[in-house]
């Protein structure tokens, strides 16, 4: 099989089992009596989280059982190949367990530690889009044919919506200068978070999406993503990299104005 069918085959399966991990975590979403438990981070998981993740490593195991798999939930096992699947099965929890239909499936998927394919998938909303290396980006509203995904042309800051999964995280870091300064100049500023605001910049209805902390199963699928619909997705410095633990994705022609801003606020080390 050559590489290029073997990552095809590998993006429809992510593709496929996103959605299925979706249904799972619908069975649970804003139902009476679910129960939250606290991991060690004080992050919340439930039951949906590790049902759909369960779900994932199966499909993936008897479809491609030589790769590797890491996930949030059950953390890494290894593979013989040289490809590496990263799931998130529910990104943005906080918001599943307030009943808020922001949160999404994230499935990434690296070869040779290339993030090369990703599928972000919002199953309370019916909304999915998926990229792989040099097959574009693509936007799939539930019931619809697919669309190109891509990322809008505003070039000023000023006239841009800018997203953030928390606020705090900028503070946390002791950058809470470069979110009051993004805030200031941005024309809009939302909380429309996790996943939910890469989808946004990837179709083109936001511009800035910023992070100040992230795990590898957070960002993983993101970057194919946010690159084949046309913008840009690096760490604080402009380093295109998923491995830094944050990440700046925009539109592409404001990322180094965004970049002249979160330069100035390096990750502790």
């Amino acid at each position: 099989m050559s590489s290029n069918s073997e990552l095809h085959a590998r993006w429809r399966l992510a593709q496929d089992i996103a959605l299925e991990a979706g249904r799972i975590t619908l069975e649970h979403f804003q139902q009476e009596g679910l129960q939250v438990e606290r991991k060690d981070d004080r992050s919340p998981v439930t039951v949906a989280d590790r049902a759909a993740e369960q779900h994932l490593r199966h499909r993936i195991g008897r479809a491609f059982p030589d790769d590797a798999i890491l996930g949030e939930e059950f953390g890494e096992t290894s593979g013989q190949s040289s490809w590496r699947w990263i799931l998130d099965p529910i990104d943005g929890t906080k918001s599943f367990i307030c009943g808020v239909p922001l949160y999404g499936t994230l499935i990434g998927v690296e070869r040779d530690k290339q993030s090369v394919a990703g599928v972000i998938h919002i199953p309370a909303l019916g909304e999915t889009v998926h990229a792989a290396g040099g097959e574009g980006a693509w936007y799939v509203k539930q019931g619809c044919a697919p669309i190109a995904a891509r990322v809008s042309s505003r070039d000023r800051l000023e006239e841009c919506v800018f997203l953030t999964s928390q606020v705090d995280g900028f503070a946390g870091r002791g950058a809470a200068a470069a979110f009051e300064e993004l805030q200031r100049v941005a024309y809009i500023t939302r909380t429309w978070g996790d996943c939910y605001g890469d989808l946004l910049v990837a179709t083109g209805r936001a511009d800035v999406m910023i992070d100040a902390e992230m795990s590898l199963w957070d960002i993983a699928a993101l970057a194919p993503i946010i690159q084949e619909a046309g913008g840009r997705l690096t760490d604080w410095s402009g380093e295109a990299t998923i491995y830094s633990g944050e990440a700046v994705a925009t539109n592409g022609a404001v990322h180094e104005q965004v970049l002249a801003v979160t330069r100035s606020f390096p990750r502790p080390r």
